[in-house]
């Protein structure tokens, strides 16, 4: 079997000696070759062919993310780890949008750092443990707010379900939005027809099953 080719770009010295030394001990990894930032990368990309650029997320110039989406745009089959030192969802989601394998943290054990260059080298994509929970807090708002906005329902009308299910009346629902009963009625009535329930115990019912609540 090959080996994985892997090019490690960083504009510390002693970080890509660090990091040559450890994938040093891995027989099935080559480091092929080394960059200080996009120039360097970007003119010896060609001749070096990586499998894998393992890049730092932080650096002058063009930092890792632009350099993930200019490598996604001009070389497509090259392959992205991210390492960074920080968890910051801001990096990680930008790296993730800008088409990233993988999302290391340097502080993940030299194991670790060899496990992902695999697993990225067998097409897998992956991120550090600690930020899988962050990955999935994300997702799970995208889906409510894509649940939301499938339901046809105005951030109003969530409002009223709400307090529906909290048990509000007509009358409570009108004293506490300032408006008339016959006005909370209107909303009601509108409720039901667009989730297509009959009245509001399965409306409740229904939001509940929806994640609309």
């Amino acid at each position: 079997m090959d080996s994985i080719r892997v090019l490690i770009v960083d504009d510390h010295p002693i970080v890509r000696q660090g990091v040559r030394s450890v994938l040093a001990n891995h027989a099935d990894i080559q480091v092929v070759g080394e960059a200080d930032g996009a120039s360097s990368l970007f003119a010896n990309l060609d001749a070096l062919k990586p499998d894998i650029v393992l890049l730092d997320i932080r650096m002058p110039g063009q930092n890792g993310i632009e350099i993930t989406q200019r490598l996604k745009r001009e070389h497509p089959d090259v392959k992205v780890i991210l390492l960074s030192t920080y968890d910051d969802e801001e990096f990680l989601f930008g790296a993730l949008r800008a088409g990233a394998e993988g999302y290391l943290l340097k502080s993940a054990s030299n194991e670790v750092l060899a496990s992902s260059i695999r697993q990225v080298g067998r097409g897998e994509r992956l991120l550090s443990p600690s930020l899988v929970s962050k990955v999935m807090r994300e997702f799970q708002d995208l889906a409510k707010e894509k649940t939301r906005a499938d339901s046809g329902l105005t951030d109003q009308e969530l409002q009223v379900l709400r307090m529906i299910a909290d048990g509000a009346t007509n009358k409570e629902i009108a004293e506490k939005l300032y408006w008339s009963e016959v006005t909370v009625k209107r909303k009601v009535q509108d409720i039901l027809e667009k989730m297509g329930v009959a009245n509001r115990a399965q409306a409740v019912a229904e939001a509940g099953k929806r994640g609309l609540l």
